[in-house]
Formats: structure tokens, sequence, C-alpha cells
């Protein structure tokens, strides 16, 4: 069963910048594409950012250009740089591989609330 592991949130002002983390118990950690997902109150889960084993990587819209997915495969661990932060961004942000989200296995998240 994998484990993940999210930290790093917490409560910023509108424009500030948080990075979270993302530690993963997976054997196979740097063959697998990692997601970081968030949801808001009364919204389904969105996914924010992808990164790929080939460290390729894919963001939504709405956070382009602000936020950052990088992985590091020596400590099967998977970050979300996030600058320039909007009360939009509030949620609870969780990371994710691709079968984990098919199969409705996730974390407990990191909450981050960003304050006008």
């Amino acid at each position: 069963q994998v484990q993940l592991v999210e930290s790093g949130g917490g409560l910023v002002q509108a424009g500030g910048s948080l990075r979270l983390s993302c530690v993963v118990s997976l054997s196979t950690f740097s063959f697998k594409a990692m997601g970081w997902y968030r949801q808001s109150p009364g919204k389904q889960r969105e996914l924010v950012a992808k990164i790929d084993s080939a460290g390729s990587t894919n963001y939504a819209d709405s956070v382009k250009g602000r936020f950052t997915i990088s992985r590091d495969n020596a400590k099967n661990t998977v970050y979300l740089q996030m600058n320039s932060l909007k009360p939009e961004d509030t949620a609870v942000y969780y990371c994710n591989t691709d079968l984990g989200r098919t199969l409705g296995a996730w974390g407990q998240g990191t909450q981050v609330t960003v304050s006008s």
C-alpha cells in the first residue's frame, strides 16, 4: 500500500509563497508520474500540476507561471513551489500517482490558506 505524506501548507498573505512536499513510500517512485491536486470546500478535486518520470511537467491554466512542480527521486519526494499566491488558491493540497487517484487512495493532504 502506497503511503503519501504531504506537508508544507499554512496560512500566507496574498502574493506570498509556500513550498509543499510529498514523501511517497513506493519502491518504483522514479518510474511514476506524480500529480498535485487540490480541493476546496464545495468543489471537486482538481489537478494542479503533474510531472512524469522524465521530468516533463504540465499545469492547470490557473497556476501556470506561478507554480512549479519538481521531484527528487533519491528522496522519493515531489514538491510544489507556489508563488504569487491568490485567495482562490486556498484548498487542501494532495499528491498522488495515477493509480492511487484511480483507486481513490489519498493521503491526509496539507491545508493552504491564502488571506487577502
